[in-house]
């Protein structure tokens, strides 16, 4: 199938590692021109050179906090003084914390707040102007399963994702005139260090090993597996693509059939 995407500009957040770092390589692989962020320069650089490596396409890096609005505009500022414009946005965050209601005071909230809905907030508010000049651009808003099923000890992703989710609906019927499509994947247990973490924070909290908190959780997904990042990126690739013409407003969880809640 061909994409579309050859020459596309792709900004990718939250992608020198994990499934950011998916996302942007799948886009790469497809000839888009992909800038790739987040906070460690050093990790920019190794992911920057993994995704030349995979495909022969080597992204553009820029060091950004998507926490804080200055780093959002610079970033922003750079990647149309590159390219001219900006036809794909993939927004993306790493989670906040995991815990419970009463573990967490304002400024955690806060933190998570900006760190998992108005960063998604402000990137749009950026990019959709050039998008509106093109009647084109694709917005993808990479979340988590929680936002179809609450998952226990993460109230902070279970909040504010679920804000992202009625973000994205409202906002694709108002800008699906200018040909704009905005849409929300979420993933459920892939193979990254997100997961190791939440996995380790569970077998702490449950006084269980490791292998036994795994073992447990692929008892729960009927394909028997933690997903690949890659079958994430591809998800992405297309939603991002000219290949998705009429997808817009919609959640899509990829989670190999693990939630069992009836959308």
């Amino acid at each position: 199938m061909n994409m579309g995407l050859e020459g596309k500009v792709a900004l990718v957040l939250a992608s020198s590692s994990g499934l950011g770092k998916a996302i942007a390589t799948e886009l790469a692989r497809e000839g888009a021109n992909v800038v790739i962020s987040s906070t460690n320069e050093e990790k920019l650089k190794v992911a920057k050179g993994d995704i030349k490596e995979s495909t022969g396409k080597e992204p553009i890096h820029f060091v950004c906090d998507v926490t804080k609005s200055g780093d959002i505009e610079k970033l922003v500022s750079f990647v149309v003084q590159k390219y001219g414009t900006i036809h794909i946005l993939v927004n993306n965050a790493g989670g906040p914390p995991p815990g419970r209601f009463e573990d967490f005071q304002d400024d955690v909230w806060q933190r998570a707040f900006e760190l998992t809905l108005l960063s998604f907030v402000r990137t749009t508010r950026l990019v959709l102007p050039y998008m509106k000049k093109m009647c084109w651009g694709r917005i993808l808003n990479s979340t988590s399963s929680s936002v179809r099923e609450a998952i226990d000890n993460l109230i902070l992703s279970n909040t504010f994702r679920l804000g992202v989710v009625g973000m994205t609906k409202t906002l694709a019927r108002e800008v699906a005139p200018y040909n704009i499509l905005v849409n929300v994947i979420g993933p459920g247990r892939f193979k990254t260090d997100r997961i190791e973490q939440l996995d380790k924070a569970a077998a702490e909290r449950q006084n269980l090993s490791l292998e036994e908190v795994r073992s447990a959780m692929l008892r729960q997904i009927p394909m028997g597996r933690y997903g690949d990042p890659r079958e994430y990126g591809r998800l992405a690739a297309f939603l991002c693509s000219e290949a998705n013409s009429y997808i817009t407003g919609q959640t899509i969880i990829a989670d190999g059939g693990m939630l069992k809640a009836v959308p």
